[in-house]
């Protein structure tokens, strides 16, 4: 039984607020979360709050805060649980999970908030069961996208019928219209990896970590069969090895709960009919040994005048990516000894750019195609940490210098080598359209970190 339910903005601004006892002090109790939130050391704060007699239990999604309240001695895992299918249910109703489109969407939200919770108890978060009784349509605008999807193709890289999903298709949300339902019967399945990577200041690899992730969002009536079938050499473990091929191996993984496998040991195939709406099909690991070379490499060079005070930094950027493939909104992030005043950089293409802020440098390349090398030369000063007068300058690294990190993305890529060879639908429509598959390969850095 939980007393209220708000989403706060990232700010801290109240979104939506749901009070279902009114034993409460009203929205100020909004304002005193977001206090004490905002109040704890470290980037890190615990899910579970207490305040005089009341209990926060909170998830942060997308930028948002979901948060619940109860002053009840309640397990704080199944209101957990509840926050996190709270918002997957927002997102499949209104498209996409973000302050723009919960700002749209208000009365939809509270529709939702009405039907799933009475009183504070639970009655249902089956989408199946929703569908009968939310009438609100979304109000749905042209999503964010951090690039060009009609260029590279975000969402269904080719399929078999060599299409490029449409921009809207990521954000589109789960129609609740019967007379529609014969017009949108799409599938689309993401194959999305992040990689974890600690590189150290001689080259030498210390840690590699891959999470992946299949996900399906189904527009199709919900229990239609479909089966997806992955890379034949996909193995699990170090004993295991299939195929004629370089072993594509993991070492772990899970399946979800609606997942039948008894197509997967022998032909790597998954069946399953899943419901409307969205769900993770599959999820896996692996761990220190990837089958193809790290997509970055970074070979920094320094030089601190300790006399002057002047620092001069050269940062060269391998991409070790094959050389029809490309990577997108990279990043550099390099954190600079305090007091750095100025900055004057040489970089090596006109659509790069460099710049100061919050006590580091960064370094923006928009793309970045596999087997090119890019370079930047940046000479700051530093008054706060000069050395006695007439030292020859040094080459090692002045204290508060780096580690450098790196955020990309790589679409159409997947560092652990795992690919979608199909996807095969046995629903069968009423008119003669036939439904639209989309299917997206994605990689990108989850911490990928570089000492100096």
């Amino acid at each position: 039984m939980i007393s209220q339910f708000f989403i706060l903005s990232s700010k801290g601004d109240p979104l939506i607020y749901k009070d279902f006892r009114g034993d409460s002090g009203g929205r100020d109790v909004a304002e005193l979360f977001y206090r004490k939130l905002t109040g704890l050391p470290g980037d890190e704060s615990p899910v579970v709050m207490h305040h005089d007699d009341r209990h926060f239990i909170h998830i942060r999604h997308s930028g948002l805060y979901l948060v619940a309240t109860t002053s009840e001695n309640i397990s704080p895992f199944s209101l957990l649980e509840l926050l996190s299918r709270l918002a997957t249910l927002l997102g499949d109703y209104c498209g996409s999970l973000s302050e723009g489109t919960i700002s749209r969407n208000v009365a939809l939200v509270y529709e939702l908030l009405d039907e799933v919770l009475d009183y504070g108890y639970v009655q249902t978060t089956s989408m199946e069961m929703l569908r009968n009784f939310i009438q609100t349509e979304a109000v749905v605008s042209k999503p964010f996208s951090l690039f060009d999807l009609s260029s590279v193709g975000l969402f269904g890289a080719e399929t078999q019928q060599s299409k490029v999903a449409p921009s809207s298709a990521a954000s589109r949300p789960v129609l609740t219209s019967r007379s529609d339902q014969s017009q949108k019967n799409e599938v689309f399945l993401d194959v999305v990896e992040r990689l974890s990577v600690l590189i150290a200041s001689n080259g030498s690899l210390l840690k590699v970590d891959v999470q992946g992730e299949i996900r399906l969002k189904s527009f199709l009536p919900s229990g239609s069969e479909m089966r997806i079938g992955l890379t034949e050499e996909f193995c699990v473990g170090k004993s295991e090895l299939r195929g004629y091929g370089p072993g594509i191996r993991v070492d772990e993984v899970s399946f979800h709960s609606s997942v039948l496998l008894e197509e997967f040991e022998s032909h790597r195939i998954l069946r399953l009919q899943p419901p409307q709406g969205e769900l993770t099909v599959m999820r896996y690991q692996l761990s220190d040994d990837l089958p193809s070379p790290l997509p970055f490499r970074l070979f920094p060079s320094v030089q601190w005048d300790r006399g002057s005070g002047r620092l001069q930094v050269y940062l060269k950027l391998r991409c070790d990516l094959p050389p029809k493939s490309q990577a997108l909104n990279v990043r550099l992030h390099l954190p600079l000894p305090r007091g750095v005043v100025s900055l004057s950089q040489e970089l090596s293409g006109p659509e790069q750019t460099a710049e100061l802020g919050e006590g580091a440098l960064r370094w923006d390349l928009p793309r970045v195609q596999g087997g090119s090398q890019l370079s930047g030369l940046f000479q700051m000063d530093v008054p706060g940490l000069p050395g006695p007068p007439g030292q020859a300058p040094s080459t090692s690294a002045p204290l508060g210098l780096g580690p450098a990190s790196l955020s990309f993305e790589l679409p159409r890529h997947t560092c652990s080598g795992l690919q979608v060879r199909f996807l095969r639908l046995a629903f069968r429509p009423c008119g003669n359209a036939n439904p639209h598959k989309w299917v997206r390969h994605l990689s990108h850095s989850d911490a990928y970190v570089i000492r100096v």
